[in-house]
């Protein structure tokens, strides 16, 4: 294996195994036009422009993402959100017990996400009303605007709920939470819902 050193200044390291059974492989060098003789079995590429998104590029084209790269988050609520002087306010809802949090962009007490990096991520909300209450409206807010909303008022069903998901473009930094626009959600039996993924980034 030719060791680490070799490779000048701040670099980062791709190892690509090469098993080699029979004969001799060829890769092409940087200039893409002499070949590289690879008689050993593992190849360590130098490269110094790792990816904006946790990954690497080598100068022979590939590309490795990074552990780093992965983000997801589920939260649900416990308890119920029905103060009488929150029936007609619009709030967020707080999430009470993280059941997923890889990346560690879901802030429980704020019970937002922070996006990581620029990306296509996915959001889905599922909210219960209290029974026999008023109607409850629950948007997903993306940097203070709402993105998506919905909405259940049947006050015959016992447990009937506000669901949506959506696919968003979102930058490093931005940041998603659930709004309840109006009502009182049932948060016992962790019947209330929040959650999240990186799908990929850009």
């Amino acid at each position: 294996m030719v060791p680490a050193s070799c490779c000048p200044g701040p670099t980062a390291i791709l190892a690509v195994s090469l098993l080699l059974g029979r004969g001799v492989s060829f890769a092409l060098g940087q200039n893409d036009t002499e070949p590289i003789v690879l008689e050993g079995k593992c190849l360590v590429v130098c490269d110094s422009n790792p990816s904006s998104d946790g990954g690497v590029t080598s100068s022979l084209g590939i590309s490795v993402r990074s552990g780093s790269a992965k983000v997801a988050f589920s939260a649900v609520r416990s308890t119920n959100h029905e103060p009488s002087e929150m029936s007609n306010k619009t709030m967020t809802i707080y999430f009470d017990q993280v059941l997923v949090n890889i990346g560690n962009r879901f802030d429980l007490t704020s019970s937002a996400f922070v996006a990581p990096r620029r990306g296509i991520y996915s959001f889905s909300f599922h909210v219960v009303k209290v029974y026999n209450r008023q109607t409850i409206q629950v948007s997903l807010i993306q940097n203070e605007h709402a993105v998506i909303s919905a909405f259940a008022g049947d006050q015959d069903v016992t447990r009937e709920a506000a669901s949506n998901g959506v696919l968003l473009l979102m930058e490093g930094g931005d940041k998603v939470y659930l709004k309840l626009e109006r009502g009182n959600l049932m948060g016992g039996w962790k019947y209330s819902t929040f959650s999240g993924f990186l799908v990929f980034p850009l």
